[in-house]
């Protein structure tokens, strides 16, 4: 079993199919919605976790490319300027998922995408405003 993350971009025209159903029903897909904004009509997203065989999560994949659904990793939507970056820990406080920690044996910011959720707390928590999460929906 495999589990990954992704962020959905839907169209307008893709807004009110039962996309999610079909995941589950006709490739077997374990779809844990994390979160979502999709208003009928207009564009939406949607970051999902989906676990199931490689090649289930495969063919799910490819139904939603030919759906006009936009796929996107969640761990290249989000980014901290590690250059820039002073490990302060601050963005840590505010990450309720656990995917923002301080190595404390070398003091530095360590990201776990598999923990994200895209909540774009630790975007306000960071003093230099160092890190980006590209979930804004634009709505």
């Amino acid at each position: 079993m495999k589990k990954v993350r992704y962020i959905l971009e839907f169209p307008p025209e893709t807004s009110g199919k039962p996309l999610t159903y079909h995941l589950v029903k006709d490739y077997d897909l374990k779809v844990n919605i994390l979160r979502g904004v999709i208003t009928a009509g207009k564009e939406g997203k949607l970051l999902i976790e989906l676990e199931a065989d490689e090649e289930n999560i495969d063919r799910g994949i490819r139904f939603l490319e030919e759906q006009g659904v936009t796929l996107k990793p969640l761990s290249q939507q989000i980014s901290v300027d590690e250059d820039r970056c002073v490990h302060c820990g601050a963005c840590t406080a505010v990450c309720f998922s656990g995917a923002l920690s301080l190595d404390r044996s070398q003091w530095k910011l360590v990201f776990d995408p598999e923990k994200c959720v895209a909540c774009e707390l630790c975007v306000g928590a960071c003093p230099l405003q160092l890190i980006n999460v590209a979930f804004n929906s634009g709505i």
